[in-house]
């Protein structure tokens, strides 16, 4: 990258707005910097070392890695490695049963699976192998619309004849696509989930404040008589008449006067 490249002489492309990469031309690595630098401080990226000259893109540096990355990361996640399902019978197979072989190969094949396609011979049916080729390329025939035989069919020992079929490009376009639509619906059921979750969190702490809010003790009546003096005026006229009793004594001629 930049002036870590050893090249002298490079091809120069950079982004264009439709996506594609627009050719600047053949230019010095000297001039292809300056270019960089002109273009907004970028980088110059060697992306091609076979090439002559070497393919160089006026890039940012950590934009392009990461898009680099995103699209390895895609391609690795809607890649799987597809199995090999197998599908046996004998040459002399009736009309129902080399139906039944057909549509369990259909399945996997439509599932993105490779199909390895067996005619089994037993003793002296060996000998009759021209009529295993014939099934084998009457199978093939038919699942033509969907899949692509993988070389010729050969003999695998004296007593069985095999060719592998693949699936087609559209199965494999339909089979990523699917995967995808199930992969953004698991997304969206995790994405509904955590929101569902986030709101319920949302609503209980609404609820504790309102709790503690509302939660005000109600007032004691002897508190509210004491708080506007009532209680007070009370105890004070009973210790000045228990006073007056200790001064002047207390009988009944002076009840009498005083009540």
């Amino acid at each position: 990258m930049n002036n870590g490249i050893q090249a002298s002489e490079l091809r120069v492309v950079t982004d264009s707005p439709g996506g594609k990469d627009e050719a600047l031309g053949i230019m010095s690595k000297a001039d292809a910097i300056a270019k960089a630098q002109e273009m907004g401080g970028l980088d110059l990226i060697l992306i091609n070392n076979n090439s002559d000259p070497p393919v160089c893109k006026i890039a940012d540096y950590s934009k392009y890695r990461y898009n680099k990355e995103k699209k390895a990361k895609e391609v690795k996640k809607n890649s799987k490695a597809s199995e090999t399902k197998e599908v046996k019978m004998s040459y002399k197979i009736d009309v129902h049963d080399y139906g039944v072989r057909k549509k369990n190969a259909e399945k996997f094949l439509l599932q993105g699976n490779r199909v390895k396609c067996t005619v089994m011979f037993r003793g002296r049916e060996a000998q009759h192998d021209k009529l295993g080729f014939e099934l084998l390329d009457k199978m093939i025939e038919e699942l033509g619309a969907i899949a692509v035989r993988d070389g010729k069919a050969k003999k695998e020992g004296p007593f069985r004849l095999s060719c592998i079929l693949s699936p087609s490009q559209d199965v494999l376009r339909a089979v990523s696509k699917d995967k995808r639509e199930l992969e953004k619906g698991k997304k969206k059921k995790r994405e509904d989930a955590y929101k569902e979750k986030q709101d319920s969190v949302v609503k209980e702490k609404d609820l504790q404040t309102i709790a503690v809010t509302t939660d005000v003790t109600e007032p004691d009546a002897s508190d509210l008589l004491t708080g506007l003096g009532i209680g007070e005026s009370v105890d004070d006229d009973e210790d000045v008449e228990s006073s007056l009793d200790a001064l002047l004594g207390s009988d009944d001629l002076t009840d009498d006067l005083f009540a």
